[in-house]
């Protein structure tokens, strides 16, 4: 079942992203999205902390597909 779920979840955000490409409206797309959430363009808290969850989720997830752990 976790399979399905895993694909299915990744071919509704590619169609999703797809059309917010192409529409070209703004605010709508992952990245728009995540600029706005972290306030990355007006501050520098915001981009600090952008930085660090991002860094800290891609070591954690490096740590737990080499160790197969955690």
């Amino acid at each position: 079942m976790s399979p399905i779920l895993w694909t299915a979840w990744v071919a509704f955000f590619v169609v999703y992203e797809t059309i917010a490409l192409l529409n070209r409206k703004d605010g709508d797309t992952l990245s728009e999205n995540t600029r706005g959430l972290f306030r990355i363009r007006r501050s520098k808290a915001g981009r600090a902390i952008f930085t660090v969850a991002v860094a800290g989720g891609a070591v954690w997830f490096l740590l737990h597909i080499l160790t197969e752990s955690m």
